[in-house]
């Protein structure tokens, strides 16, 4: 389902000289220097079995989940998931894949969340029957039917993170990426993702 090998992201950042003289050097060559985000890393999750990156600020976590998910390309190394390179066949990929990254929305701010749902049912061609049994059972399951008509400005973080698990589960993915999903939730809409 998911194979990773010797998978690798370098980031290359200007290095600036301190002080004026510096600054000009700077102007004519320019240091740069390589800043290692993912350090070679392997491994194997096969269908039914959970991953869980653990770690401090910088460890390469989110770098990791952005290069499976395709928003990255990497350095150097192999990945597949669901039998799709992820940054070489994006187009096709996001199809089968959720995502849920804790810092960034999928909801439209100034609309209410049921209107992102509504697109998303579009945009992943899901059946009308099957988007409203689906979305009726992720609405009762995260408690979260009184908020879809207001707009997302106005809710809580946790309740916009809730309404951030409909949108990564709603076209049913068969994988599903979590990078700090359970910001500003709740114990018990945790124990309910879970």
């Amino acid at each position: 389902m998911i194979r990773v090998r010797e998978l690798r992201k370098e980031f290359k950042t200007y290095k600036k000289e301190p002080g004026i003289i510096g600054s000009l050097k700077s102007l004519v060559r320019r240091r740069y220097k390589i800043k290692v985000a993912v350090d070679d890393i392997s491994f194997d999750v096969k269908k039914g079995e959970f991953l869980g990156f653990i770690g401090p600020n910088g460890a390469g976590k989110s770098t990791t989940i952005k290069m499976l998910t395709g928003i990255l390309t990497p350095t150097s190394g192999e990945a597949k998931v669901l039998g799709f390179v992820p940054w070489k066949q994006r187009e096709k990929y996001v199809k089968h894949i959720g995502v849920i990254f804790g810092q960034k929305s999928q909801l439209w701010w100034d609309l209410p969340p049921l209107d992102t749902f509504h697109l998303l049912k579009e945009i992943y061609e899901i059946d009308k029957k099957e988007f409203e049994e689906r979305l009726e059972r992720l609405v009762k399951l995260l408690k979260v039917k009184d908020v879809q008509k207001i707009p997302v400005r106005n809710l809580s973080l946790g309740e916009r993170m809730k309404c951030e698990f409909i949108t990564a589960l709603l076209h049913d993915p068969k994988v599903l990426f979590l990078d700090e999903p359970t910001i500003g939730l709740d114990v018990v809409a945790k124990e309910n993702i879970r």
